[in-house]
């Protein structure tokens, strides 16, 4: 019942929500040329809207109305602009089930996963509401005779923000809300896929009372839109989520103008449980870090290695608990949704075939569901050689794959050879091999006997190719600042009698 076609403006509350065009210096704008993109749902096929396809031309308006609206920002009081994202954060409350539905609709996930997203999504808004008041930095006492020294945190100028489809709130949120505390001004570039949750922020954002150009969205081909803003000098900060080959791409093509990069990239997260582990725990956590956003998760386990003492009983019961996970449309809230496109589900079904034919066995899944054609059955892998392509790419969807290990230093070793260091997993209960393999793993985040670990309190990011720079936390908004010391000499500074 929940697959019937139907536009977004029918489903939710307030229809004004669904916008289609692009938000630029406080207006929306069409593109000129009348060009649009299609948007469908991965649950049923359906189209579900049109966007429009803005020109490089009108990308560049975007950057022209953020470098205006810049210095009036840059210097209100930071209560001000504290008030402002405060009063976004309770907008976005207020419309958190038409948010929720809305990514269903686009993305796909599961109604719960989507009414989650939104929550983490506000708790950046919350959390940099806060944090704009103090940007604080640490004093220098003068070396110098005479001197007087202070350092500023001064806003780096417009910020270009360019988001993925697997997280199609939170990604703004999280980059957008440092950069605005910080007193940047941003142009958001969200994925053609699902360009509409973007449009509802920026909807939000307008009744928020957030100032014209001060937050634009402008929504296209990705080529198109962000080329003249990897391009362009006025634009000082770039960060983007997504995949690393994309990011090294902008990575090259910002040199050129010496940007300021944030980049959250791909991620390869090895899940290792040790004899001594609380097996139920395990068991469990490595059902919420294989298959939370259908496995279409950049902290989502990749890898699973698990000392043989325990392999046997860990696979069975994985496999057991992965056989009754649910697949359906996100709108039932199911475990498992639709994957985001063909190329996600080709791709399990490459990593699958590939890992057979290696000597991999199947116990649960290993094939598209009946579904819909854009369904992946929940899948369990054992016996995965070393060589497969599972254990060399990240998969990015519903399939584990699981090999046995013997020590402690050779799964170290193991887990470390990646050029890819965004987060890992480990189960045991001994504190001082949790110490050594905390220390050991060469990776930005390390997850000790739990899964969940991020949030807006925390530096957000990775080691090696999974990444530059931190998002969240203190170290979210010194991304899009500048230090500048200042070194005042007043002269002869005898007291005068």
């Amino acid at each position: 019942m929940s697959q019937e076609s139907s536009s977004p403006r029918d489903r939710l509350f307030n229809a004004s929500l669904f916008q289609t065009a692009s938000f630029i210096d406080g207006q929306w704008v069409n593109a000129a040329s009348g060009e649009t993109i299609a948007v469908t749902d991965p649950g049923n096929g359906a189209v579900i809207g049109h966007v429009s396809a803005m020109s490089a031309a009108e990308s560049r308006k975007a950057v022209d109305a953020a470098q205006r609206a810049f210095p009036a920002w840059s210097v209100m009081l930071p209560q001000d602009r504290a008030a402002l994202l405060r009063r976004w954060f309770d907008l976005v409350n207020e419309a958190r089930e038409d948010l929720a539905t809305l990514m269903v609709m686009e993305q796909g996930k599961p109604i719960s996963e989507a009414r989650g997203e939104i929550a983490y999504a506000a708790s950046f808004m919350e959390f940099y509401a806060e944090e704009t008041k103090r940007p604080n930095i640490e004093g220098v006492t003068s070396h110098l005779p005479d001197a007087e020294v202070e350092l500023w945190r001064e806003p780096v100028g417009v910020a270009a923000l360019i988001t993925p489809w697997n997280f199609p709130c939170a990604m703004i949120t999280r980059k957008a809300t440092a950069a605005l505390a910080a007193g940047c001004t941003v142009v958001v570039h969200p994925s053609k896929e699902t360009p509409f949750s973007a449009l509802a922020l920026a909807e939000t954002a307008r009744r928020a009372g957030i100032p014209p150009g001060v937050f634009n969205v402008v929504t296209g081909e990705p080529e198109t839109v962000v080329t003249p803003w990897t391009d362009d000098t006025r634009v000082r900060a770039l960060s983007f989520t997504g995949s690393t080959e994309i990011g090294q791409l902008l990575y090259a093509r910002s040199a050129k103008t010496v940007k300021r990069l944030v980049l959250e990239l791909g991620g390869h997260a090895p899940f290792i449980v040790f004899d001594d582990a609380d097996l139920d725990r395990a068991v469990d956590s490595a059902i919420a870090a294989k298959f939370a956003t259908s496995g279409q998760d950049c902290l989502g386990a990749n890898r699973f290695y698990v000392q043989r003492g325990v392999y046997k009983e860990f696979c069975e019961r994985f496999a057991e608990r992965t056989a009754a996970l649910t697949v359906g449309y996100g709108m039932d809230d199911p475990d498992i949704g639709a994957l985001m496109n063909e190329r996600a589900v080709a791709k399990q079904e490459a990593h699958v075939a590939d890992a057979l034919s290696k000597g991999a066995r199947c116990l649960v899944g290993g094939a598209r569901h009946e579904q819909g054609p854009l369904f992946y059955q929940p899948t369990v892998l054992v016996d995965v050689p070393a060589d497969a392509l599972i254990f060399q790419e990240e998969t990015f969807g519903p399939v584990a794959a699981i090999a046995p290990f013997d020590t402690e230093g050779a799964i170290l070793e193991r887990a470390n050879d990646t050029e890819y260091g965004l987060i890992a997993y480990m189960h045991t209960i001994d504190p001082r091999r949790i110490f050594r393999m905390s220390r050991g793993l060469q990776y930005g985040m390390v997850a000790v006997n739990r899964t969940k670990v991020t949030g807006a309190p925390i530096p957000f990011g990775g080691m090696k190719q999974s990444g530059l720079g931190r998002e969240g936390a203190r170290q979210g908004m010194e991304a899009f600042t500048d230090v500048k010391y200042v070194c005042r000499d007043y002269g002869d500074l005898t007291l005068v009698e």
